[in-house]
């Protein structure tokens, strides 16, 4: 496997656990329910300008992983899609990179 390859799976890995981290904690501390942390999105101007940064840019990757697995047929990589909506753009954008990037068979 390839040090660019390597880096693009550390980096999902990454992205999953420390976002991840701070929202089991964050969810400890404020209670299991979405709607505090909805609150807490539209907070003010700049976590809102945040949350739809992260949303255009998620779905402009949705966009780019479904127009190359049309191309491409690497159905696996589509296990991106709900990694970016699920875990975080920081997981998706470099999962979807790394599976990706693997040789052509």
């Amino acid at each position: 496997m390839s040090l660019l390859r390597l880096a693009y799976l550390a980096l999902a890995v990454w992205g999953a656990i420390h976002p991840l981290s701070l929202l089991v904690g964050w969810f400890s501390e404020h209670g299991w329910q979405l709607g505090p942390m909805i609150e807490a999105w539209q907070a003010n101007a700049a976590t809102r300008a945040l949350v739809w940064d992260l949303t255009i840019a998620a779905l402009a990757l949705t966009l780019w992983i479904l127009a190359e697995v049309y191309v491409r047929k690497n159905w696996l990589a589509l296990i991106a899609v709900p990694a970016t909506f699920g875990i975080g753009l920081g997981c998706g954008l470099p999962l979807y990179l790394f599976l990706r990037s693997r040789p052509v068979t």
